[in-house]
């Protein structure tokens, strides 16, 4: 039976994939665009039209109470993934990353409460843990906020464990370990080394080459949130859950292999734009999904090999290729 389903920050990578995945198994989609002058839809203007034939877009902004109260109504499941994600912004504008990740979230719970919302899945991030202090990482591993980005995201999980805990909110936390694949932006690593090579680059400049992540397919992400929102995902109401692959690479390793899977030589040098600063640099994250495979069956599926190989290609596409602005560092 068709369920439908509200999202936040539907027009951005995970978010998109996610709506694409909902209507494949049968539910029709609110997609909350943030309002723009331009009228952008942003990945969404870029799905089948099949696809968005069961999308309804409303634009608004999280930050604005009144927008979110207008995208939940008579909806069973929210999806909250409007966020600002960028980590380097987020040392220039903090305050804006407080806004929109904490009082988007609070904004998003008021309206769950006044409404009876059936459940609402939160969008964590691994990036909460910090440098990895046992690996792999269960979702009991202490937090610990390296960037103000880091720190926004605690907050907003730590609200929606609180109104659980108060209110008896039926709300699902799910943290994912670094999605990439298609329609990321080049402020993430992967897109930021396949885009340069593409762009004919032999030079390849990126930040620390030493720190090791945790790399998800997108497809495999937005399963994940499907499998925590829909059917037997009364079963982990109220907790958090880890979804990535169990498998870390290093970001020298990750550029060596992406550039032989594009058949290029490259030299990669190190920017110190691109550099974090000491303290704040996550050295190492890989995730334990255990509890997220037990609970709901999900695992992943794609491997990287699989997955970088589709990215390169969907990157190499001149068209996708042409925005992106491989000669800058996209902060």
């Amino acid at each position: 039976m068709s369920e439908l389903v509200a999202v936040t920050g539907a027009e951005g990578f995970i978010g998109s994939h996610l709506v694409e995945e909902l209507v494949a198994q049968g539910h029709r989609v609110r997609a909350m665009v943030l309002y723009n002058s331009f009228g952008s839809w942003g990945w969404l203007e870029r799905l089948d039209e099949d696809v968005m034939a069961n999308v309804e877009v409303q634009l608004g902004d999280v930050r604005d109470a009144g927008s979110v109260m207008n995208l939940m109504r008579d909806v069973d499941v929210v999806y909250h993934l409007a966020a600002l994600i960028a980590i380097p912004f987020s040392y220039i504008a903090p305050r804006t990353y407080v806004e929109t990740n904490v009082g988007g979230t609070l904004n998003v719970l008021e309206a769950a409460r006044t409404l009876g919302t059936s459940r609402i899945i939160q969008t964590s991030t691994s990036e909460v843990y910090g440098t990895a202090r046992v690996v792999p990482i269960p979702e009991t591993h202490p937090l610990q906020a390296q960037s103000p980005y880091a720190a926004s995201k605690i907050g907003a999980d730590k609200l929606v464990e609180s109104y659980h805990l108060s209110f008896g909110l039926p709300v699902v936390t799910l943290r994912p370990f670094n999605a990439y694949g298609p329609r990321q932006s080049a402020r993430a690593v992967i897109p930021t080394i396949i885009s340069q090579i593409a762009a004919g680059n032999s030079i390849i400049k990126l930040g620390s080459l030493d720190p090791t992540r945790d790399f998800t397919f997108v497809k495999d992400t937005a399963r994940a949130f499907v499998a925590v929102g829909i059917g037997e995902a009364a079963r982990v109401e109220g907790k958090t859950l880890n979804a990535g692959s169990g498998r870390d690479i290093s970001i020298g390793d990750l550029v060596l292999r992406i550039a032989n899977i594009m058949g290029e030589e490259i030299e990669v040098v190190a920017d110190s734009p691109r550099q974090r600063p000491a303290d704040s640099e996550v050295m190492r994250l890989l995730a334990d999904s255990s509890a997220m495979t037990e609970a709901t069956g999900w695992s992943p599926s794609v491997t990287l090999d699989q997955g970088l190989a589709m990215t390169c290609e969907w990157l190499s596409d001149p068209e996708n290729l042409a925005g992106y602005k491989t000669a800058i560092y996209n902060v």
